[in-house]
């Protein structure tokens, strides 16, 4: 039986995802907890790997809580913390528990995160991953050796629209639809024009397109992303737009809302982050159906 997520965008319905993040540490009532109150809301829920390199539950077991819950998750997997049969193993792990979507990445540096003393993998790159999941899908395993049963992943992959040049970035998303890739989720986008072009660009990958809209707190916060986070870019009326509000954190949510509003034409779906304010979701959500 299809995912809820692959019926709707086969359908052209308009998508919503949110994101949580696993524990650091065995109690998932919280992580429970916040998937409950998003899922009303929401298709899917991004479950995220290690997310900025910094250490919590593996995203397999996180995800497949989530199914048991019933609530459906993209699980994220990351070639940075695992080889080929890591990688391959989970996959069949995801399989047995009901895990269906499963998006495709190479990881954030460790040099990011908590353990800097560690040693990165990256066995794999995320179009090699997004190969092997097609081709356990077709019931083999990367080598070609016949599995126990395929599965079937619908899996997806990351892009970064404000990306400049984006004519560099661009033969690595052919890559990735080749390879696999069902739907891109975006890193966040802030400029309605420039995931108009980047979705145009696209469009001959016959890839579905959901964009990443993250909810900012302040100038602060803006400021920081345009100068230390390559690949995104907050235009300059936004950040002034945060230093005039008085409310800089509601005015957050206000642009995160309009330019939902804006995607609701432009693409076929969009991923909220709300960076731990889970709260905001149902603001933005409720902005696309008014």
């Amino acid at each position: 039986m299809p995912s809820q997520l692959v019926r709707k965008l086969a359908a052209n319905e308009f998508v919503i995802t949110a994101e949580i993040a696993p524990p650091r540490g065995g109690d998932t009532s919280g992580m429970l907890k916040a998937a409950a109150f998003l899922a009303p809301f929401v298709d899917a829920i991004n479950v995220t790997d290690n997310q900025g390199a910094n250490m919590r539950m593996t995203p397999l077991v996180a995800s497949g809580l989530l199914v048991r819950e019933g609530i459906e998750p993209i699980m994220q997997l990351t070639c940075r913390d695992r080889n080929r049969l890591a990688l391959q193993s989970d996959l069949l792990g995801a399989a047995a528990l009901g895990i269906h979507n499963i998006l495709a990445l190479s990881g954030d540096d460790i040099g990011c995160g908590d353990h800097r003393q560690g040693r990165a993998v990256f066995d794999l790159d995320s179009v090699l991953l997004l190969q092997t999941i097609t081709a356990m899908n077709n019931g083999l395993d990367m080598n070609g050796a016949p599995l126990s049963g395929a599965t079937s992943f619908f899996a997806g992959a990351a892009a970064a629209p404000e990306v400049e040049p984006f004519a560099v970035t661009r033969p690595k998303l052919s890559k990735k639809a080749a390879a696999g890739a069902r739907f891109f989720q975006t890193q966040a986008v802030f400029s309605p024009e420039r995931l108009a072009f980047f979705c145009e660009s696209v469009q001959p990958l016959d890839v579905k397109v959901i964009a990443g809209i993250l909810v900012l707190k302040s100038a602060r916060m803006a400021e920081f992303i345009n100068r230390a986070i390559p690949g995104l870019k907050v235009p300059q009326t936004i950040v002034e737009r945060l230093k005039s509000a008085v409310d800089p954190a509601a005015e957050g949510v206000r642009i995160a809302s309009e330019m939902a509003v804006q995607c609701r034409s432009l693409c076929a779906g969009i991923h909220i982050m709300a960076m731990g304010r889970d709260e905001v979701v149902p603001q933005v959500v409720a902005a696309i159906h008014n």
